[in-house]
């Protein structure tokens, strides 16, 4: 492609939808800003720029809205959703006790719903006819955007310019964006892909590419190399509400402050880190190494709560339910009846999950060492080694000898103690 060119489909020439105002999920990173003056070369339209605040960080945010116009947007909508993403997001997450495969705690596809709704909501609000998205055409992300947009607002278009033009490279659109003099603070030497907002960091590409190669020190963000950290471990008390965290070492919090004071704790002490090569959505493996700090602290302390709370039946069911849960988070269905459904039923079980937790950080680990609730339905005098007088151990006999029944069944059958 020549300097300055635009760029047109790799299938060939773009085949432009009739549209007359695009509100675009933008974030003023490299792709979106460049998707903003090829939305209007080739589609001759308005471009709304609708930036979620999800926590991601004053860095990311600063000038923003400058950046946009200067790319060619005519209005730049910065919602501020970190209180709503946190209390009605996350910790609905935390309620459920999900994570995806081996520990990821879900921290971009959750986020993902509510930006997605945010932009929704700007597009009705400011009259616009199509839906855009910088999400590639090999991720997750394409798919929870467009789910939600879907769900919300399936009468609008929706444009997804990686699945149309022939921009296949870093420096082709670096060459774009700087042919346009759109600002932009991208370098062709970025090394990792990172979604950050106030659950957690991820990081993927690179290095990180080959499953191989150990994540480098310097990779981190957020949480220190647990060598590195204190020697000495800290003790972090959460106080819960049905099944929510509300108060950290005895201070009321709101949700947002809650995690972002979590975040600075646990992090120091190196937890919360997770390299994980995970199944995607569309259908390959994919490597991605993830920090949430404070959402692993606050993940292990209810989960330190539901063993004296819940009772066995409960609790292995909710355990069954996280997984689909987790599952129905990672492929954007947020907003689905079968997700609302199961939302009610971890909320009515969460009940009992009321009650003080505290945890031991030390060098990368993060151990439950305490755990109290009014709730509870642990009983010293039941589970005491010494003398009781609410259990009779001689009444063991008998109920194992009936637990027991079908596989004594089986064996006698066997070996023709019994008739056929």
């Amino acid at each position: 492609m020549q300097h300055g060119a635009s760029p047109s489909s790799r299938h060939g020439t773009i085949m432009a939808i009739a549209t007359k105002k695009v509100a675009l999920a933008y974030s003023g990173g490299l792709d979106t800003s460049a998707i903003v003056p090829w939305l209007i070369e080739h589609h001759d339209c308005e471009v709304i720029a609708v930036v979620a605040d999800v926590g991601q960080g004053d860095g990311e945010l600063r000038g923003i809205r400058e950046k946009a116009r200067q790319s060619g947007a005519s209005e730049c909508h910065i919602l501020d959703l970190k209180q709503e993403f946190i209390e009605r997001y996350a910790f609905a997450l935390v309620q459920s006790g999900a994570s995806y495969e081996n520990g990821y705690l879900l921290g971009t596809a959750i986020a993902r719903p509510i930006i997605a709704k945010g932009v929704v909501e700007v597009a009705l609000a400011r009259g616009a006819d199509t839906l855009a998205h910088g999400c590639t055409g090999k991720g997750n992300d394409q798919v929870r955007f467009e789910t939600v947009f879907a769900a919300l607002a399936p009468h609008l278009k929706v444009i997804a310019p990686w699945r149309l033009w022939n921009l296949r490279s870093r420096e082709q659109l670096l060459d774009y964006i700087h042919s346009r003099n759109i600002p932009c603070s991208a370098t062709v030497e970025k090394i990792y892909s990172r979604d950050a907002n106030l659950w957690h960091i991820s990081h993927e590409g690179g290095n990180l590419e080959d499953p191989w190669n150990a994540p480098s020190a310097d990779m981190w963000m957020i949480t220190e190399d647990p060598q590195n950290a204190p020697e000495h471990a800290e003790e972090v008390l959460l106080e819960y509400e049905e099944g929510r965290p509300r108060k950290v070492n005895g201070e009321a919090l709101q949700a947002s402050e809650l995690v972002a004071r979590l975040n600075q704790i646990a992090g120091r002490h190196g937890v919360g880190r997770v390299d994980l090569v995970e199944n995607r959505l569309v259908g390959i493996k994919s490597r991605g190494c993830y920090e949430t700090p404070g959402g692993t602290l606050i993940t292990a302390g209810l989960a330190g709560l539901t063993e004296i709370a819940l009772d066995r039946d409960t609790l292995h069911y909710r355990q069954q339910m996280s997984l689909r849960f987790a599952e129905l988070i990672y492929s954007g269905q947020w907003f689905t009846p079968l997700r609302r459904s199961m939302s009610r039923c971890f909320e009515d079980m969460a009940k009992p999950l009321t009650g003080e937790v505290v945890i031991s950080l030390h060098r990368g680990t993060c151990t439950v060492i305490k755990r109290r609730s009014e709730s509870s339905l642990y009983s010293e005098h039941f589970a005491t080694f010494g003398e009781d007088s609410v259990y009779d151990q001689a009444d063991a006999a008998g109920f194992i000898r009936l637990f027991s029944l079908p596989s004594r069944i089986q064996a006698l059958k066997h070996s023709g103690g019994i008739g056929s």
